[in-house]
């Protein structure tokens, strides 16, 4: 499918050295993204920010004018390694179905990895400048693109099967999704499943919506299974 350009929000620096100014803001957005999970973004300063990326408060206004400034470098540096995690997973199969089973346990095992991160993103991006949330919007949209990619992969070499053209663009949505929800709604998932057994239910789930005649598709486990079943068991009592 055609890609858009990729947008990036220049933010003004007097400094000179662009490996500085990069190491720095990353420094920077390390220090507040716990900050911004622990506190929230409205009440962290960026005093305390400075503070805790072990800079003064004077040397962080050399590198970003304002703590939006600060949240659009904590949303890009969390899609940046999505993004660099799911490109090396490219690699990795011969088969647009084999890439897709080990890009999709990729993106679950940092999705794990980046749960409050993930969250950050969701509650905070409101508070960001209009010109500031088309950028991680579209970073977002790279990031499915990928999942598009290796979904056309596949229809191409006939390992995977879809109802029409339009449906790679809405799955790879849904895999976005499959990974935000094991953040979301991992007060119920992380009892009911480890990591590794939702990656290879959902997978399943996948790959039984998408496999070529033929296809093995891998068997569903659920430990939630027997805990539910005890609870009801306990409930009749």
């Amino acid at each position: 499918m055609p890609r858009t350009v990729p947008l990036k929000k220049p933010i003004p620096t007097q400094v000179k050295d662009p490996d500085l100014v990069e190491k720095r803001r990353r420094q920077i957005a390390e220090a507040a993204i716990s900050l911004f999970v622990k506190k929230g973004f409205h009440p962290t300063t960026t005093r305390e920010i400075a503070r805790r990326a072990g800079i003064s408060i004077g040397s962080l206004y050399e590198y970003v004018r304002s703590k939006e400034d600060v949240l659009y470098l904590v949303c890009q540096a969390i899609h940046a390694e999505m993004e660099a995690k799911l490109k090396a997973a490219l690699g990795r199969g011969r088969t647009g179905r084999e890439v897709l089973v080990n890009a999709v346990a990729d993106y679950f095992e940092v999705c794990d990895r980046m749960q409050d991160a993930i969250l950050l993103i969701y509650q905070e991006s409101s508070s960001l400048e209009r010109a500031s949330l088309r950028v991680v919007l579209q970073s977002d949209e790279r990031i499915t693109a990928i999942f598009e990619d290796i979904l056309e992969q596949g229809l191409g070499d006939g390992t995977l099967k879809l109802p029409g053209p339009a449906s790679a663009r809405l799955m790879a949505h849904d895999i976005i999704v499959l990974g935000h929800m094991w953040t979301f709604r991992r007060w119920f998932l992380n009892r009911a499943y480890t990591l590794k057994e939702y990656t290879r239910a959902q997978t399943a789930l996948l790959l039984s919506g998408t496999a070529s005649r033929g296809a093995a598709v891998p068997a569903v486990e659920d430990r939630g299974r027997d805990a539910r079943a005890t609870k009801k068991q306990g409930d009749k009592r």
